[in-house]
């Protein structure tokens, strides 16, 4: 049996000269509703979700690491904490003591 295409009805532009709906829609390519919402978000907005996703994912593998590899990594993360903030200390202070310029 031989279909026939169907026939879509473009919908019509309303008095103000623009397009009821969006480029995309208009030229008949639909347009997953999550997808739409994605392209409207602002890009900062956007990355700000992609590094929640990527922390959500590092979180979860690691949780489902065995038990002696997640202590050595919780130790060796504290480590680095540890280090950090003695950097931001010294740099602190070394802001303090240094003379502006001039």
């Amino acid at each position: 049996m031989i279909r026939q295409p169907q026939k879509t009805e473009r919908p019509s532009e309303p008095q103000s000269g623009q397009p009821s709906e969006s480029g995309e829609g208009w030229l008949g390519r639909n347009r997953s509703g999550k997808r739409q919402l994605w392209e409207r978000l602002n890009p900062r907005h956007r990355k700000e979700l992609r590094l929640l996703a990527e922390a959500l994912a590092l979180q979860q593998n690691h949780a489902r690491l065995p038990d002696p590899a997640r202590e050595r990594l919780e130790s060796v993360l504290a480590d680095l904490d540890r280090v950090i903030r003695r950097i931001a200390t010294l740099l602190a202070e070394l802001a303090r003591r240094t003379p502006p310029p001039g």
